[in-house]
């Protein structure tokens, strides 16, 4: 009996542990998809506009600076690093006129940025953007207030998992 008993538990153990992995490395390929045509989209609506000056890595992360003025180093704390190099970025943001940079008058070595008027111009782009999708997300997009809240409950938990295996090396 216990072995018929342990043979389906494992039995079952083992198709939960399938599942999940499943299901888990489904997520991983739809994060990074999503993060794709979220640059994407972004892309293609500053070509449409005419704005191709910059790539969409570049507008996300005007947007991302908005009305604040912050440091490289909190642009990337507050997960604005998008997978390239944040300094670099910025750089050539300034060189094109879309950052203000400015030291820090106490540490040399820290920069300050905050957005040119072309930058704010190139950040209201994106706020449009996210506007106009937010008018159809839930009727042509079928994804309503609930499924938001749920998928940010467990997209967070995923970001504080994933946050403990680094800081835990877990």
């Amino acid at each position: 009996m216990n072995a018929a008993l342990d043979l389906h538990r494992n039995r079952v153990q083992s198709t939960t542990t399938d599942t999940v992995e499943k299901e888990y490395l489904q997520a991983l390929r739809l994060i990074e998809r999503l993060h794709r045509l979220l640059l994407d989209v972004i892309k293609d609506e500053f070509d449409r506009l005419g704005g191709s000056e910059l790539n969409s890595v570049q507008a996300l992360l005007l947007y991302n600076i908005g009305s604040s003025e912050l440091t490289a180093g909190e642009l990337k704390t507050r997960g604005y690093y998008l997978g390239s190099n944040v300094s670099y970025n910025l750089k050539k943001l300034v060189d094109m006129g879309y950052i203000h940079y400015k030291r820090s008058d106490t540490d040399r070595r820290s920069v300050r940025v905050s957005l040119t008027q072309k930058g704010t111009d190139a950040c209201e782009i994106v706020q449009d953007l996210y506007e106009r999708q937010l008018g159809s997300v839930e009727q042509v997009g079928q994804v309503n207030a609930d499924d938001f809240n749920s998928l940010n409950k467990s997209l967070a938990r995923l970001e504080r998992f994933w946050s403990d295996q680094i800081r835990y090396r877990l």
